[in-house]
């Protein structure tokens, strides 16, 4: 039997501002379950490459297939339709609403059943949204207002809101900005349990080298647009080149 392909594929990827490469003929894959670092100096390119896989900026050049299939230059609306989820380094819910309220309106999103926000949001999907809830260990806060919640707390809700849409792939974008040291590790390793558990690639950034060497199966190094190396993290670290451009430099921001 043939085996399966990416769940991403990305080849040839070019963007350019005002004659400035920010993305140059940027190439790879993503498998079911693998989690795969991007990293990079400040300007290196990866905040513009996951802008083009989310729909947000349309590619001068390249080609994104997701499952084979092309999403090149969809709306973000149309690619989050089939199966692209997102994270932000800021999150993004409904303070006023509870915990299990904030899954439930992500529910009513996935299933195309918005119009139901005419009746409150806590009279649909609620077993759905505890049993999301759960494998992020924010069952026992589902009746809490959002806006009270601990920053790091707000990290798993986020991470609950983005399992909601069922997602093939996961665009994690420094998914641990703002975070105590002591809760960054935690995070990404539920993430990657989850990831394996329901055969989710997952993509990131992140600025925390101790988070990107403790939890990626491989990781991308991106430099002035350019990928200059792939690898474990063992490769990476031993990578001279990247060592002079971004790990020997002292770098601990991941910046864009």
């Amino acid at each position: 039997m043939k085996p399966p392909g990416p769940v991403l594929a990305v080849a040839g990827l070019a963007k350019s501002f005002g004659g400035v490469a920010a993305v140059a003929e940027v190439t790879f894959a993503v498998a079911s379950g693998e989690m795969l670092a991007l990293i990079g100096p400040n300007g290196a390119g990866k905040s513009t490459c996951f802008n083009i896989l989310s729909g947000q900026l349309r590619p001068d050049r390249g080609e994104v297939l997701l499952g084979g299939e092309t999403i090149t230059g969809l709306p973000p609306r149309a690619i989050w339709r089939r199966g692209v989820g997102r994270t932000f380094q800021i999150t993004a819910t409904f303070a006023s609403m509870t915990v299990r309220e904030n899954v439930q309106m992500a529910l009513l999103s996935h299933h195309r059943r918005l119009w139901r926000f005419l009746r409150p949001a806590r009279s649909h999907f609620a077993d759905e949204a505890d049993a999301l809830l759960a494998p992020v260990g924010m069952e026992d806060q589902a009746e809490r207002c959002a806006g009270e919640l601990a920053y790091g707390d707000l990290k798993r809700l986020e991470l609950a809101l983005a399992l909601a849409h069922a997602p093939r792939l996961l665009l994690m974008d420094e998914p641990t900005a703002g975070m105590a040291p002591s809760e960054r590790g935690g995070l990404m390793a539920l993430t990657r349990r989850l990831a394996a558990e329901r055969d989710i690639a997952v993509l990131f950034t992140e600025h925390d080298m101790d988070v990107v060497f403790g939890v990626a199966d491989r990781i991308l190094v991106l430099d002035r647009g350019r990928l200059i190396a792939e690898g474990s993290g063992a490769e990476i670290r031993a990578d001279a080149n990247v060592r002079a451009v971004y790990l020997g430099s002292g770098a601990t921001s991941g910046g864009h």
